[in-house]
């Protein structure tokens, strides 16, 4: 039986930019270095506010020649907004064209080579009439594919969001706001160093001064982190406790695992048992990340 699964995320949008501004535009505003952008390569990025607290985060493709950025489909149009505040008299057009597109997740065993996609974080090539790319984030998340309303399902075995979300899951990755929070996060207690997401040789964008002085000046007190949940799952917000202390909060979660953002003091300290509601807790270090 094939260890090879894709799923459709419906709760995935595309914003299509394009224009002779367009990259100008987005590069003075996103964590990635836009120019890196092409036919054989997709990044992972984040806007934030000019304090450096987290907004939104996405991955931009191209395709023909436009940029896509697929990112949550239920804040499309407050990104779109947002982004708009800043276009000011930049040539750039942004258009929700989420209806045009099908965004799949491909991982598992051998998911890569079948789509023809090296272990590169980010490569990409032209897929039918859409475009495939390997997670820019990690390999190992597997492949990201923007699918046209014509195109033919990847070659593997069919599954859905949940399966897809438990991969990530398990790998440690965030999931946009239900795992960021608006407004608060920090991009380094939240993996984007390590997954890709920052760049520290691009120059200026909004909110680079405390994220670059929260990598210089070693600020970073806490990360998210999966973790295992032994009893009933707690919900989102869900103080963790360890010793009679509150050492961290559940983010999302799914059948027995589960993110959570935890204080490294706790990380470090082995002895004493995490809980979260009714249910123990068990933190784990992702193999990707250098904290």
């Amino acid at each position: 039986m094939s260890q090879r699964f894709f799923a459709i995320l419906e709760q995935r949008g595309v914003i299509r930019i394009t224009g002779d501004d367009a990259r100008e535009f987005l590069q003075g505003l996103i964590s990635n270095d836009i120019n890196r952008v092409g036919p054989a390569q997709a990044i992972y990025a984040a806007l934030l506010t000019p304090q450096g607290k987290y907004l939104f985060d996405f991955f931009i493709a191209e395709h023909d020649g436009a940029l896509l950025l697929e990112t949550e489909k239920s804040r499309i149009a407050d990104l779109i907004k947002r982004l708009t505040m800043y276009k000011l008299r930049a040539k750039a057009k942004l258009e929700d064209v989420s209806d045009k597109w099908r965004v799949a997740a491909v991982w598992g065993e051998q998911s890569l080579e079948t789509l023809g996609l090296p272990r590169d974080p980010g490569a990409s090539i032209a897929c039918a009439d859409g475009v495939a790319y390997t997670d820019p984030r990690l390999y190992d998340a597997g492949a990201r594919v923007l699918l046209g309303a014509s195109d033919p399902m990847p070659d593997a075995t069919e599954s859905d969001a949940e399966a897809y979300d438990a991969h990530r899951l398990a790998l440690g990755l965030p999931d946009g706001s239900r795992d960021l929070i608006l407004d608060k996060s920090i991009l380094l207690e939240s993996g984007f160093d390590e997954l890709h997401g920052v760049d520290w040789h691009k120059g200026c964008y909004m909110g680079q001064e405390l994220t670059a002085r929260t990598k210089y000046r070693g600020l970073v007190k806490k990360r998210l982190v999966p973790v295992s949940i032994d009893g009933p799952l707690p919900e989102p917000g869900t103080d963790v406790t360890a010793g009679g202390k509150t050492v961290g909060e559940i983010r999302s979660g799914l059948a027995g695992h589960a993110l959570a953002l935890i204080r490294l003091e706790a990380l470090e300290n082995e002895t004493e048992t995490m809980h979260a509601g009714d249910a123990a807790v068990t933190p784990r270090r992702p193999s990707w990340a250098e904290f």
